[in-house]
C-alpha cells in the first residue's frame, strides 16, 4: 500500500510538472508571437513618439494619451521598458523599437510625415480642408479612404526598419485620435488573427477601419485590408 501511495504521489508530481511546463511553454510561445508582430525584443526599451493635438503644439489629445497607455501596457506584457518623446523628435530609433503615433496633418506629428516620405512612397495623407471631399483622406496606390469624422474613419498602420536602425518602426497614423487609439486597441487584441493574414511580419502596411463611432467610439475596429505592395511602392 505504501508503495502504491508513493507511486501515486510521484505520478501526481510528474503530472503537475508536465502541466506547468506545458503552460509555461504555451505562454512563452504566445509572448514570442506577439513580440514578433510588434517588432520588439523582451528586455529592450521601446520608444513611443507621441504627436501633438491637431494644430495645438505642446498638447496631446486625451485619446492619444490613452493610446500611449495601451502601448505601455503592451510593452510591460512583453517585458520591455518605455521611453516617450514628442513628435518633433529627431534622429534614429537605433536599437529601440519605435511606436510613432499620430498623423502628420496640421503638424500633429512631424515625424510621421518624415517616415511616410522616406519609407512609404505610395501613401498620401490629405490635409484637412472642410471644402474638399478628400479632406483627411488616406490615399494608397491611388485609392482614397475618406474620413467621415465621428462616423467612419481609418488608420494606417505600417511596420518597417530604417536602414540606419537595428530595430523597426511601428507607425500608427489615424485620421483622428479615434483612429490612433482604435488601431492600437484592436491590434493588441487581434494581432494573431491579423498576423495570419499577412504576407510578411517583417514589413507590412495595413488599413484599419473604425465604424459606428457615434455608438461604439474606438471599440468597433477591423482590418480593412493589407496594402503593403502599394504603400511601399513594390
Amino acid at each position: 500500500m505504501v508503495a502504491n501511495i508513493g507511486i501515486g504521489l510521484v505520478t501526481s508530481l510528474l503530472g503537475g510538472v508536465f502541466v506547468w511546463l506545458w503552460e509555461r511553454t504555451k505562454r512563452t510561445r504566445e509572448v514570442n508571437r506577439r513580440a514578433a508582430f510588434f517588432g520588439v525584443r523582451p528586455g529592450q526599451t521601446c520608444l513611443i513618439v507621441l504627436g501633438n493635438k491637431y494644430n495645438a503644439p505642446g498638447t496631446a489629445h486625451y485619446r492619444d494619451v490613452r493610446a500611449v497607455v495601451e502601448l505601455s501596457l503592451l510593452a510591460g506584457e512583453l517585458g520591455c521598458k518605455v521611453a516617450v518623446e514628442s513628435g518633433d523628435f529627431r534622429g534614429s530609433n537605433g536599437d529601440r523599437t519605435e511606436f510613432c503615433v499620430g498623423g502628420p496633418s496640421g503638424g500633429a506629428n512631424i515625424r510621421t510625415g518624415g517616415h511616410l516620405a522616406a519609407h512609404l512612397p505610395g501613401v498620401t495623407i490629405h490635409a484637412y480642408d472642410a471644402t474638399r471631399p478628400d479632406s483627411m483622406a488616406i490615399e494608397v496606390g491611388g485609392e482614397k479612404f475618406r474620413c467621415d469624422r465621428g462616423h467612419q474613419e481609418y488608420a494606417l498602420v505600417a511596420k518597417f526598419q530604417p536602414a540606419e536602425s537595428s530595430s523597426p518602426v511601428f507607425l500608427v497614423s489615424g485620421q483622428t485620435s479615434v483612429g490612433n487609439l482604435a488601431a492600437i486597441h484592436f491590434l493588441r487584441r487581434e494581432y494573431a488573427n491579423v498576423a495570419g493574414r499577412l504576407s510578411s511580419l517583417e514589413r507590412f502596411c495595413l488599413l484599419i477601419k473604425v465604424s459606428d463611432i457615434g455608438t461604439y467610439e474606438f471599440h468597433r475596429a477591423e482590418l480593412e485590408r493589407e496594402v503593403s505592395a502599394a504603400a511601399f511602392g513594390q
